[in-house]
Parts: C-alpha cells; sequence; structure tokens
C-alpha cells in the first residue's frame, strides 16, 4: 500500500529541514582536515577469469588517512580516458565481490564502487573497518557517534566518499572532467552528500535515496534503519533536540541545496524504509537541474533495473 502523501500532495511538499548557519564551515574544516592526509592510492590488478572487464583492487585514504577499498572496473584493455562512475552501496552491504555489479563497466565506464566503513555483513560484504570508536549506541551505525557532529559515523563515510571521487580522478584511465556519482537508498544519500561538498561532478543519481529530511523520516515510518533512531530516542527522552541538530549536518535536504550537478531522483510510492516525501524534500530543494521518477507500485527496490538505465541517459548526456 501506499506509505506517504499522495503524488500530487508529494509534488506540493517542501521539507523543513533547515541547514545550520556553520554547515558551510563546518564541512569546509572536515574536508581541510581529511585532505591534509595523502590520498596514498594503490591500484592492483586482480584475476577473475572474466574476458570483457579488467577489474583492479583499489585502496585509498579516506577520513584521517584510514584505509578505504574499492573495486575498480573497467571494459578490458581500455586505455581511457573513459568517464567514470562511482558508486556507493546500501545500508548494510560492502562492496560485495569482484565479479559483482558489472553493468557500468559493460556500459564503458571506469567503475568505481565504494565500501563502507564499518558495514558489509547484512548482504554483501565488506573489507573496510571503522577504526574510530563511539559512544553508546543503538545496533546499527545510525546513532554511531550521535552526541555531536565532530564524532558521528557518517562524517567519516562521507568524507571516505569524497576521496573516493578525488581517488577515480587520480586514475590514468578516468577522464577527471567526466566523474559522475550513483547510489540506491544510503549509496543514494552518500551520492547526495557528496554532490553538494564536491563542486564539479558530471552528473548524479540518487535512487530511492536514504538520509534525507531526517526530522520527517524518523516519525512517519517504522521501518529501519531510521527507527534506529527512534529506539535511542525512546531511551535518550530528552535528547531528541540536540540529536536532530547533529543529524542537520548530514541531511541530504541540506547537501542538495548545495548541489549544481544534474541530477536524476527516484522514489517509490510503496517504500515503508525511505518515504517517498523524504525523497521528494531533498529533490525540490536540489540547487540544480533535477529530474525524479515515481514508481506508484514499488517499494524500496524502486526502479530496479530502471533505475539504471535512466542514470545511463544522463550520464551520457552532452551535459555529462
Amino acid at each position: 500500500m501506499f506509505t506517504d502523501l499522495l503524488e500530487p500532495a508529494l509534488r506540493e511538499y517542501r521539507s523543513t529541514q533547515t541547514d545550520p548557519d556553520d554547515f558551510d564551515e563546518f564541512w569546509a574544516a572536515t574536508l581541510a582536515e581529511t585532505r591534509a592526509h595523502p590520498l596514498d592510492l594503490h591500484v592492483d590488478r586482480v584475476e577473475t577469469g572474466l574476458t570483457t572487464l579488467d577489474v583492479y583492487d583499489v585502496t585509498f585514504a579516506g577520513w584521517a588517512g584510514q584505509p578505504v577499498r574499492a573495486w575498480l572496473r573497467v571494459p578490458a584493455g581500455a586505455s581511457g580516458p573513459l568517464p567514470a562512475v562511482v558508486q556507493f552501496v546500501g545500508y548494510g552491504g560492502g562492496r560485495g565481490a569482484a565479479v559483482e555489479n558489472l553493468f557500468w563497466a559493460s556500459a564503458g565506464f571506469a567503475h568505481l564502487q565504494m565500501d563502507t566503513r564499518g558495514q558489509g555483513s547484512g548482504w554483501s560484504i565488506g573489507a573496510t573497518p571503522d577504526p574510530d570508536g563511539s559512544g553508546p549506541a543503538h545496533p546499527g551505525v545510525m546513532t554511531r557517534g550521535i552526541d555531536s557532529r565532530e564524532t558521528y559515523y557518517y562524517r567519516r563515510v562521507f568524507m571516505d566518499a569524497v576521496r573516493a571521487v578525488e581517488a577515480a580522478r587520480g586514475l590514468d584511465v578516468v577522464d577527471a572532467s567526466r566523474v559522475s556519482v550513483v547510489g540506491g537508498s544510503q549509496g543514494g544519500g552518500i551520492a547526495l552528500a557528496v554532490a553538494g561538498l564536491v563542486p564539479d561532478l558530471a552528473a548524479v543519481a540518487a535512487y530511492v535515496p536514504f538520509l534525507c529530511d531526517f526530522r520527517r523520516a524518523t516519525v512517519i515510518t517504522d521501518a529501519d534503519p531510521y527507527k534506529e533512531i527512534g529506539r535511542y530516542l525512546a531511551v535518550h527522552r530528552h535528547r531528541a533536540s540536540s540529536v536532530h541538530d547533529v543529524l542537520a549536518y548530514f541531511d541530504g535536504v541540506n547537501f542538495a541545496k548545495r548541489a549544481t550537478a544534474p541530477a536524476r531522483f527516484t522514489t517509490a510510492l510503496m517504500d515503508p524504509i525511505c518515504p517517498p516525501s523524504t525523497v521528494f524534500g531533498a529533490f525540490h530543494a536540489y540547487g540544480g537541474p533535477a529530474e525524479i521518477t515515481v514508481w506508484p507500485y514499488n517499494g524500496h527496490e524502486g526502479g530496479g533495473p530502471e533505475d539504471d538505465l535512466l542514470a545511463l541517459a544522463l550520464f551520457r548526456s552532452p551535459g555529462a
């Protein structure tokens, strides 16, 4: 069944999320702190048995210089320069196996798929730890380090993601002026954050994005992962205001306001995990040209392969 507003109301909905006065200063300082460490990019060929694609195991320095893993997949024998797609994965997943996720390289792109620190055991494997500690938190990562903006988990993840774009641009096979980002669910939320932090992306695709419009999301769905925050606040009853003050620095709505690259959003009206109004909140705030596709009879799977085809058309468009 529909889980949120009907489409006409979604078209009118505007998020009430506000950005902190020092939002830009906080992220500028975080970027400077991250970039003070060398990128330390390592690329090693992996033998997969594939004949149409070459695969490489990539390591680069993310947040605090900590190593982050990724797969690089390119058309076999490609010497470039190729347009690149940097992909971020959904909640609980990792970069998976070397022979998975062959769509983007098969379409002629250099495809860098970033591992997500501290995840990679929910539905696909990962290889990147999250060495930083955390105060009391609900199981999962949504409340890890939520006592402050400095310690919150997604500060580290978003910096890893920015560095993934920089790693892609540092590859000989990549045309550094034609790097796009893509992701679904958590990956879509990460893609929006990168779009707000990296001003010269070629394009952005966010499928049923997570991490958007926190104040609304946490009170209109009982589904995880947003419900992790609700359970935490059910115990820490007097921390709701301070928690939302922290989350405002990580909200996709606020990053969308600062993004300018052409963007494609998708949402699904029967999605209980990322309610469509939260996606529309980010879409309507987006600072650049953007389109959204609504799937009326789908849940959190969104458009599935149709979402990939919409992103492919965007990434191949003249503006990208």
